[in-house]
């Protein structure tokens, strides 16, 4: 059975759809889920300590957000740097495999901003 996707709305060849897919669900398993695109975006306006980002990323829980920290660090997203200070202080920062996705983060960013104001003009309509 052909996938309706090809029938339909792709108006690229069949292999480069399925190129592009494939490449999409690669991206959606390094930065997939609730926090990891929030935390990226975060770190996209610099360093930040750990109770940075955890006031920053709303919702978050510290377990979860140990837990997202160190997923990024090892798909080389974000590295971590221990600070010589006392207490023994840990920043976060962008790799620059990271910093390469503040454009889809800004094109993420206005697209939500958008659909806001979209929203609120149907609401008010009603």
């Amino acid at each position: 059975m052909e996938n309706k996707l090809f029938k339909e709305g792709c108006t690229l060849p069949k292999k480069a759809c399925e190129h592009k897919i494939r490449a999409i669900h690669d991206v959606m398993y390094l930065i997939g889920g609730k926090w990891k695109i929030s935390i990226i975006a975060c770190l996209c306006y610099g360093n930040k300590r750990y109770t940075d980002i955890l006031n920053e990323v709303e919702g978050i829980s510290g377990k979860m957000l140990s837990r997202e920290l160190k997923e990024l660090e090892m798909n080389k997203m974000i590295e971590r740097t221990i600070l010589d200070t006392k207490p023994v202080g840990v920043e976060y920062s962008l790799t620059d495999l990271g910093k390469s996705l503040k454009s889809v983060i800004d094109i993420l960013a206005d697209w939500g901003i958008a659909y806001r104001e979209e929203r609120k003009l149907i609401e008010e309509q009603v």
